[in-house]
């Protein structure tokens, strides 16, 4: 039976090759009912579920799709495993055709057959395996750590530089994948995952898309990424910063423009967001030692449709008695795209004359910047 989703946080494919139907068929060990599995893919921009039993391990779905793109399926084992992170499950791409799929017991173990875009990604997967160790290396170390190493200056120096190796190496093998599949949509998701990973590497991420076939730059996910870069471009430090106007708690419009002459921080928040709420009390903080000294805030919400009282409600209680604006469409907020914010909190540092001259000051950084600035 298929469903439609009102809502998946499934990454929707690309558009590339022809729309068609497509068969998905294998064998996982010799499963039987009441193990299930469920599968996920997107067609014309909306997602769809369906599932299927297994009789002695043999399974098959049948479906179309307007385009290729991701797709995610999940093994119901008759004894699952109680968090449910540990679920068995496998992201992979479904496309016009068959695409065959084995393993003796598992999804996790599944191999992939007759899938030119299935046999990319496998290329790919297997070459982070070396990365994949290494962070889980690292993460062991913090694990490991008690409390008092773990907030030591020179722990987190440590891990800092040991992050920054191994980011770096995944970067020179996506690099490597993409040269050699420059027509392969898996090489246009993986500059979209990497750029989440690498914002202020705005160069680099412009190069490797530039790489790609003029074919996977016209679909929507290559002009909304070059978009993207385009608004990261627009917003390193130097830059000077993205002129706007929204409306504020009441309904009026504020324009940036009407600030120049003092140091602004443009903070981008949510009601919603957890750590914009532990991060507010700095701000605060920030906000009342240089508040008479040509300093002021500009927060950005990014609250829902729905979420006008909520977004008053925490203004208030968190103490922020600065300048709000919203246009209450969650991370569809037009400031939001304008400078590439993709996650928040997040903040952008202007000096008087509107030039970003710092990004992202959390905890104490702002009010130390600040002093330095407002001596």
């Amino acid at each position: 039976m298929k469903q439609l989703l009102a809502a998946l946080l499934l990454s929707p494919g690309v558009l590339l090759a022809q729309k068609g139907d497509f068969t998905i068929k294998g064998k996982i060990g010799n499963l039987n009912a009441p193990a299930k599995l469920q599968l996920v893919y997107r067609s014309g921009g909306v997602e769809v579920k369906d599932s299927a039993e297994l009789k002695d391990g043999v399974f098959q779905f049948k479906g179309s799709v307007e385009e290729p793109g991701q797709a995610m399926m999940v093994l119901k084992h008759v004894n699952p495993p109680a968090d449910p992170r540990m679920r068995d499950m496998v992201v992979f791409y479904v496309e016009k055709g068959t695409i065959t799929m084995n393993s003796a017991d598992s999804l996790k173990k599944v191999t992939f057959s007759g899938s030119p875009l299935n046999t990319d990604n496998q290329q790919l997967q297997e070459s982070l395996k070396s990365v994949s160790t290494a962070y889980q290396a690292l993460n062991g170390e913090y694990m490991a750590a008690d409390e008092q190493k773990r907030n030591s200056p020179e722990f987190q120096q440590y891990l800092d530089e040991k992050l920054a190796v191994i980011r770096g190496q995944q970067g020179d093998i996506y690099k490597g994948f993409i040269a050699r599949h420059p027509k392969s949509m898996v090489s246009l998701d993986v500059i979209q995952q990497y750029a989440y990973e690498a914002s202020d590497k705005v160069g680099q991420l412009d190069s490797m898309l530039n790489s790609l076939d003029g074919s996977l730059k016209k679909t929507k996910n290559g002009q909304d990424l070059a978009k993207l870069i385009g608004s990261w471009k627009a917003t390193v430090i130097g830059a000077e910063a993205p002129l706007f106007t929204q409306n504020d708690t009441l309904g009026k419009p504020v324009n940036l423009k009407d600030f120049r002459g003092k140091y602004v921080l443009v903070d981008f928040w949510a009601s919603w967001c957890r750590p914009c709420r532990m991060e507010n009390p700095y701000v605060v903080a920030a906000f009342n030692n240089h508040k008479d000294k040509a300093f002021t805030i500009v927060s950005v919400s990014l609250d829902q449709p729905t979420g006008h009282d909520a977004w008053i409600n925490a203004i208030h209680k968190d103490g922020l008695t600065w300048t709000h604006v919203s246009d209450l469409k969650f991370w569809d907020n037009d400031v939001a795209k304008q400078y590439g914010v993709k996650s928040v909190p997040q903040n952008f540092l202007l000096d008087p004359q509107g030039k970003i001259i710092a990004k992202n000051l959390r905890g104490e950084e702002l009010d130390k910047r600040l002093n330095e600035l407002l001596k």
